[in-house]
Formats: C-alpha cells, sequence, structure tokens
C-alpha cells in the first residue's frame, strides 16, 4: 500500500479556490488552514495535517481539497469509518477524480460495503493510468469476485492484471488460486454430470499425467478413447503418455497413436512433429526431416519442429542450414533451454567459439533453474509434464 499512497496525487489548494459561502473572515480562516495542512504535508506530518483539513472541512464543507485529502490521509491510518464520508464527498463533486474513487471503493471493501465497493472499484479499474494504482484496484477486485464465487470475473481481472505485471508474485498467486479453484470447479460438475464420459476419463488421466503416474494416465486415457473414439486430440495425449513412459513395450505402441491422431486430424503439426521424434531417435535422419518440414508447413513457429529439423541439418553436417531455425526460436522465447543447447553445438561448427560459449552458459543458467523448478515440483508432489532431459 505505501507504493499505492505515493502514486496519490493531492489536490493542491493553489489550484483550487477556497469557497466563498459566509464572512470574509472565514475565507481567510480556510485559507490560513489550507496553507498550513499543504505545509505540513511537505513537512511529512500527516496527523497534524488531518486537524487543519478537518478545520477546512468545518467551515466549508464543498471544499474539494480538504475533503479529497482529508479522505486520503484518514484512509492511510486506517481509519475507514471517517476516511469513507470525505472520499465519497470529494467524488460526488468531481466524478473523475479516479485514483480518489478507487481509494473509496477500497474503504468501503474494509468497511463490508461490498455492493458499493465492486461498483467503485469496476467504474475505475480501465480508465486508471497509474500502474500501482490499477494493480491494487485489480487485487482488491479480485478479492471480492472470489469471496462471492465468481470465478469467471475473477479471471478476467487477473488476466489484465498478467499482461501489465507479468513477474508481480502477487498476481501471480492469484492467478495460480483462481486457475486452480476454475479447474477443481471444472472437475467437479464433470464427475457430477457426466462420470462416465470419455471427458472424465481423459480430465483424471490429465491430472495423474501431472503426478507422474504414467500406468494410471495411459489407462485413463484408453478409457476415455473407449467411451469416445472421436474425443478431440485424445490420440496425442495417449501417445504423450505411452512416449514418456519407462516401459519399452509401451513406449513402442507411441507410434501407432501419433500416426492415429494425424489421420484424425491431417493438420496436428504436434503429432507430426513427435513421428519426427520418432524417426531420429530410430536414425533415420531423412524420414524425420520429411515430418518436421510437414509440420512446419502448418505452423512456421512450432519451436519442436524447427529444433527437431535443426538437429537433422547439424547432424548432416549443414550448421548453416541450421542457423536460422534455432535463432528463430530464441528470438520467440528466449527460455527454450533446449534451442540454446543446440545453437551453442551450431556455432561451435561454424567456427565461433565465443557464441558458442555465450550459448552454453545460457543453457547452464536455464538448466539450474528448471532443476530448482523440478525441486519445487517434487516438493508438492506435482509432476512437471515438460521435467524430461532433452539434451539427449
Amino acid at each position: 500500500m505505501k507504493s499505492f499512497a505515493l502514486s496519490l496525487v493531492f489536490i493542491s489548494s493553489a489550484a483550487l479556490l477556497p469557497a466563498q459561502s459566509g464572512s470574509a473572515s472565514a475565507a481567510q480562516q480556510v485559507q490560513v488552514h489550507e496553507q498550513r495542512a499543504h505545509q505540513l504535508l511537505s513537512e511529512k506530518k500527516p496527523e497534524l495535517a488531518i486537524k487543519e483539513f478537518a478545520a477546512v472541512v468545518a467551515l466549508d464543507p464543498n471544499n474539494l481539497d480538504a475533503q479529497a485529502n482529508l479522505g486520503v490521509l484518514l484512509f492511510f491510518q486506517k481509519n475507514y469509518a471517517s476516511a469513507e464520508p470525505h472520499l465519497r464527498a470529494a467524488v460526488d463533486q468531481k466524478p473523475d477524480l479516479l485514483k480518489i474513487r478507487a481509494l473509496l471503493g477500497m474503504c468501503e471493501h474494509r468497511l463490508g460495503k461490498t455492493a458499493a465497493a465492486e461498483t467503485d472499484l469496476q467504474a475505475v479499474m480501465r480508465g486508471l493510468d497509474d500502474a500501482n494504482v490499477r494493480l491494487q484496484v485489480g487485487l482488491e477486485l479480485i478479492e471480492i469476485y472470489t469471496a462471492s464465487q465468481d470465478m469467471v470475473k475473477a479471471a478476467g481481472v487477473v488476466e489484465t492484471l498478467r499482461k501489465s505485471n507479468p513477474a508481480d508474485p502477487k498476481v501471480l498467486y492469484a492467478a495460480y488460486r483462481i486457475y486452480s479453484d476454475l479447474t477443481n470447479e471444472a472437475l467437479l460438475s464433470l464427475a457430477v454430470d457426466a462420470p462416465a464420459s470419455g471427458q472424465m476419463y481423459q480430465a483424471m488421466a490429465h491430472e495423474l499425467s501431472r503426478q507422474r503416474d504414467a500406468s494410471g494416465a495411459i489407462a485413463d486415457y484408453r478409457k476415455a478413447l473407449a467411451a469416445d473414439p472421436n474425443l478431440p486430440g485424445i490420440h496425442y495425449e495417449l501417445a504423450e503418455a505411452l512416449h514418456a513412459s519407462d516401459d519399452v513395450k509401451l513406449k513402442s505402441e507411441a507410434e501407432q497413436e501419433y500416426k492415429l491422431a494425424v489421420a484424425a486430424n491431417s493438420t496436428d503439426e504436434k503429432a507430426i512433429t513427435r513421428l519426427g521424434d520418432i524417426e531420429a531417435e530410430k536414425g533415420d535422419l531423412d524420414r524425420s526431416a520429411t515430418y518436421y518440414t510437414q509440420a512446419l508447413a502448418f505452423d512456421p513457429n512450432d519451436a519442436d519442429a524447427s529444433i527437431g529439423l535443426a538437429r537433422v541439418y547439424s547432424e548432416k553436417g549443414d550448421p548453416h542450414s541450421a542457423l536460422p531455425l534455432l535463432e528463430r526460436v530464441i528470438m520467440a522465447d528466449p527460455s527454450n533451454e533446449l534451442a540454446h543447447y543446440r545453437l551453442s553445438s551450431v556455432y561451435r561448427a561454424l567456427n565461433r567459439p565465443d557464441d558458442s560459449k555465450r550459448e552454453v552458459d545460457v543453457y547452464k543458467t536455464l538448466r539450474a533453474m528448471k532443476e530448482k523448478l523440478r525441486q519445487v515440483y517434487k516438493d508438492m508432489k506435482i509432476g512437471d509434464d515438460k521435467a524430461v532431459d532433452e539434451t539427449k
């Protein structure tokens, strides 16, 4: 809240003439109290400034400067009940004071006036140009929506916040909680409304995959396929589970499932890329290159297909053709660990040792980060779907 407080712009009394209702002496008193209040603010003495603004309001209830500043100061002293009427008085006089209205909404939220808080916070969310204030308003709205179990609205706000605050831990945590709740809610509804559906088994298989229960996931993918052979993506998902299995027999079944995925959707570049990977594992570089090229024809930005084709070029002794493929992948996603690893080899083959060393260093850094993440998942007992050694 400190950063939020600093972002508020107090209304300057120099820009607002004191009200002239009453005697000249009253107007003079207003001016004296205002000057003292702003002087005390500049000296960082908010408690004394509150008394001066209160004196102004007592003399001139329509004084916008005093009402707004008094409301703000009382709010940050956590005196919400006293702050609210002053903030409301300022907003009633000048509705376009978005920061003051944002503070009013937060004040109402703390006082349990949820409906009024939601109205005021919603009204200012899109118009605020101050990132700190917008962040706080968004987080307040998320609290309100999650408390009322309106997860759809909460998800909408968190997506807005993620665009402007992609690395803020408060936003990321809010996103984690909201999406987890949405996932659990959808899974529960699926279990109640369609317990024997292909989608139910598919969802269960996905959860088991996340928990690294490969055999359980494969069993549920098969049940999903039996319940509904036309489930979108089911052959690809089953193939992925089979291909990741440590069981040689199960692993060997993946190729047929990938082919069935392509038969069901001829533009499935992910399945086509995996067929390229399988051919590369067999040592058939020409067939793997055919698959990778086909996948890239459907999606030129497919990172896996680009890395796979770059590997083929490298193993065929053509690093010049591999170079642009890997550079394009890294330009789109600088965190792609495998692309950096492959690129280091390409630079080495092109006799560019400094560039090769740089890519190795980046790869090692990303690898270390990935290991830390793997440990986090392990501690949480959640499977990391991507935590495999892709450099082999």
